[in-house]
């Protein structure tokens, strides 16, 4: 795959500007980092980004974040590893990425209202809403992640 804009941020310095302030808002909220990892990996799944996968993979494993956590994000909800806090917003993240097609259920605000109180609830809906943007970013200039393991497995 060939990137389709090389550098895209020197078209938009503005626009990657309030992006990477909403980025800067996440790390002061109270919501855990090891949490917006999980979201945004989970996303990033869903949206078929490998480039925000491969970031946030290495980025959840550089804060502590064990390989099977990781590998079982996928299966998160048959898996007994995910607090209920993280389910909260595991569903959320999915109920949020596929809006068009959930309308965004009670059940799943439910289970997030229980879980964080108002202002992580809104700083959640937006976490989940910038990584969708950044995945859609990355996948439709066709970002390319980096090669180190491609060439590990070869």
């Amino acid at each position: 795959m060939t990137p389709r804009i090389a550098t895209p941020y020197k078209h938009i310095p503005e626009g990657l500007k309030a992006m990477i302030a909403l980025e800067a808002s996440f790390r002061s909220s109270t919501l855990e980092h090891s949490l917006q990892e999980l979201v945004k990996l989970r996303a990033s799944q869903i949206n078929g980004c490998a480039f925000c996968l491969h970031m946030h993979a290495s980025d959840a494993r550089a804060h502590g974040e064990t390989e099977l956590r990781i590998y079982m994000l996928n299966a998160w909800r048959e898996s007994p590893l995910y607090t209920p806090r993280e389910r909260a917003a595991l569903a959320w993240t999915e109920a949020l990425t596929h809006v068009a097609g959930t309308g965004a259920p009670d059940a799943d605000y439910a289970a997030v209202e229980e879980e964080f109180s108002e202002t992580e609830r809104v700083q959640l809906t937006l976490l989940i809403g910038a990584i969708n943007l950044w995945n859609r970013l990355a996948i439709g200039l066709r970002y390319q992640h980096p090669l180190e393991l491609a060439h590990a497995a070869a």
